[in-house]
């Protein structure tokens, strides 16, 4: 019920929304008389406003075309080399001109991209850094409203296959990089070929702002998860996809009801940031206003979370703490594995922390270092991000400029 009541209530916004913003063009139109009128702007832009507020939000683009080796501009074609129900992995291929073609091959790079909310393209700034020095390698997780039920469940063993296969692909040269929630069943995968003795261990892991062990600096969503017990979650936060979606019956966690739990840890900072849109837009400030069209495309665009991974990873990484404990069990291949760090010994590692994190506090993700005992310490690697928040140590100029210059000598430096 809970998800045909968003559906309605989008089929009333929508064209609400769009007659909003066919309005604000109006307004906006200099061959329009009423352009030129003293109130024209405000309407315009409080009418964009109110567009923005009831649109519906489509999966972004990576939109990333082209960047720049030694000089070169160099053309970026970007393909899926593997599909899977949930999740397809892209390479952004790099089409080196013959002034490069004597270039000593780059480190590939397998990206980790969050499966919490937000679509993988949250990671286009850390993916635009990194393509002038590698291969980039990215995992697009699948809004799950739109895998049918014959595709089967979803859950954290599922999750920690596919890293597998996908690190398998790669092949041991890789460099494996989990960015927040991937952080757990990145370092479950990469334990338990460990212990089978995978010979396509990756060559170096970096974990970044992920909840290893969420005991360490709990933050309001570490909280949350041990205040609500399970049946809390369970009971409140899922929802059944309706029969408008190739999804249709499965249950899930809505995006819908993630973006409100995002707002909702900041709202004042959200309405800020919206009235100064509609400030920017009545002072013709297009510079400004794009800039948080730019933002919000990509934070109001979310997907559904199928709901054994959801429920899983609330229980396990959250609830029991179960991989910092050496509790964590995971069926892979017909068996039942318990997860165990201390096997890894092949790849260097690195953990990277900002010091301001709100969603994964401070000693969370570099508490792999302690967990990896059979990693030398002269392989491993801890990096705070000064002044940096969650965001800041994969998107923006702390990243660019501090964080992955450290990333970049870390994999460069690996033997």
């Amino acid at each position: 019920m809970l998800y045909q009541l968003r559906e309605m209530q989008r089929s009333w916004l929508q064209p609400m929304s769009l007659s909003a913003e066919a309005v604000s063009r109006l307004y906006a139109n200099p061959y329009n008389p009423l352009s030129f009128a003293p109130f024209a702007k405000t309407v315009s832009a409080g009418l964009e406003l109110m567009h923005r507020l009831g649109k519906d939000y489509a999966k972004p683009g990576f939109d990333l075309t082209s960047t720049t080796i030694e000089g070169h501009e160099v053309p970026v074609v970007e393909r899926v080399v593997l599909t899977k129900p949930f999740c397809q992995l892209r390479k952004f291929e790099r089409v080196l001109p013959a002034a490069l073609a004597n270039r000593p091959q780059d480190p590939a790079i397998l990206l980790f991209a969050p499966l919490s909310g937000h679509y993988a393209t949250l990671l286009r700034d850390t993916v635009r850094a990194m393509l002038p020095d590698h291969d980039v390698y990215v995992t697009d997780w699948t809004d799950a409203r739109l895998v049918p039920t014959s595709a089967g469940r979803f859950g954290f063993d599922e999750y920690v296959a596919y890293s597998i296969e996908f690190m398998r692909y790669l092949g041991p040269e890789a460099n494996v990089v989990a960015v927040c929630q991937p952080t757990v069943p990145v370092l479950a995968a990469i334990s338990i070929m460990s212990t089978i003795g995978d010979a396509k261990v990756p060559r170096t892991m970096t974990m970044m702002g992920g909840p290893i062990d969420p005991r360490q600096s709990p933050t309001q969503v570490n909280k949350l998860a041990v205040e609500k017990d399970f049946s809390w979650f369970e009971n409140n936060l899922l929802a059944t996809v309706p029969s408008t979606y190739p999804g249709a019956g499965r249950r899930v966690y809505p995006g819908f009801l993630q973006h409100l739990a995002f707002v909702s840890m900041n709202p004042e900072r959200h309405a800020e940031s919206h009235w100064e849109y509609f400030l920017s837009l009545v002072k013709g400030d297009q510079g400004s206003a794009e800039s948080h069209r730019q933002f919000y495309d990509e934070y109001n665009a979310v997907l559904d979370m199928d709901a054994d991974f959801y429920l899983e990873t609330v229980r396990m990484v959250f609830q029991e703490h179960s991989l910092p404990r050496g509790e964590m069990k995971v069926k892979f291949e017909g068996q039942e594995y318990r997860v165990a760090p201390e096997d890894i010994t092949g790849p260097a590692l690195l953990t990277i922390e900002g010091e301001f994190d709100d969603i994964a506090g401070r000693g969370q993700s570099s508490a792999a270092l302690a967990l990896c005992s059979g990693i030398p310490d002269a392989r491993k690697r801890e990096y705070l991000a000064e002044g940096a928040g969650h965001y800041g140590i994969f998107s923006g100029h702390r990243w660019r400029e501090t964080v992955y210059p450290q990333l970049r000598e870390f994999i460069r430096a690996a033997k």
